[in-house]
């Protein structure tokens, strides 16, 4: 199948919203699949979707906050398709209780969002990098967030995670760029989806007043299409990077 992830085995580890954008974009530039999800059921519908065959999308139950999950996905892109080219690391974990101030945030629910969060997309650069050093290298893609850099009064832990895992992303790209590894981070403004579809318009057209682009908002295939890019062989050369795709809400050298 032509496109720039012709036969690239990938990993997608988090569907849903973006999730979903990442995981049709991928196919359609030619990608086999192995989706891992929280709701495994959701992860093996959208594997159909995409490939009704199942010869080139697989989708499993992924909880991104257990290094046993995280592992069996790796195994099981390997067990399927003999190897690995890259993986997009999108999951996230926010609920309402993490909506306070950092005086008032329980120190459990600090933990909880960072396990997952942070730890999370550890231990998943952990379990991919080996297995893409086998076979000549790969591309590692982490969603951050511009709330890595903006500052908020809410979300403590997802911010401080988000942010963290830029320092994650470069630190990969150093060490392990002798090995044809290249890491890098899309940082999201608003991005429209089902999952943010009760948003009230009054919120929406404060978005649109904070962007340079206002015509209209985010959208997931925003996201896919960097990703696409950042983990084809056209971006070869390009590696440490945050490049936030958010409608010229932050504009940052």
């Amino acid at each position: 199948m032509a496109g720039r992830l012709a036969d690239k085995v990938v990993i997608v580890a988090g569907a849903g919203g973006i999730g979903d954008g990442l995981v049709r974009r991928y196919a359609a530039e030619g990608a086999k699949l192995v989706i891992g999800d929280l709701r495994g059921d959701h992860a093996a519908a959208l594997a159909a979707e995409v490939d009704p065959s199942g010869a080139r999308a697989v989708g499993t139950e992924l909880d991104g906050a257990e290094d046993a999950s995280i592992a069996a996905m790796v195994a099981l892109a390997l067990a399927r398709f003999g190897r690995l080219d890259g993986i997009h690391v999108n999951y996230a974990h926010v609920t309402d209780a993490h909506f306070q101030g950092g005086v008032e945030l329980p120190l459990d629910l600090l933990d909880e969002g960072l396990r997952t969060n942070l730890r999370g997309y550890f231990l998943c650069a952990r379990h991919a990098i080996p297995a893409m050093v086998k076979t000549g290298g790969g591309a590692i893609v982490f969603t951050s967030s511009v709330e890595a850099y903006k500052g908020t009064d809410v979300r403590f832990a997802y911010a401080m995670a988000k942010a963290g895992m830029l320092g994650l992303m470069r630190n990969i790209a150093v060490r392990y760029g002798v090995d044809g590894i290249r890491a890098n981070a899309i940082c999201p403004g608003y991005i429209g989806h089902e999952r943010m579809s009760g948003m009230p318009d009054e919120v929406i057209d404060m978005v649109r007043s904070r962007t340079a682009i206002k015509s209209r908002v985010g959208r997931p295939d925003d996201i896919a299409a960097m990703g696409a890019f950042l983990l084809s062989d056209d971006a070869g050369y390009i590696s440490g990077q945050t490049i936030a795709v958010d409608g010229g809400g932050t504009m940052r050298p």
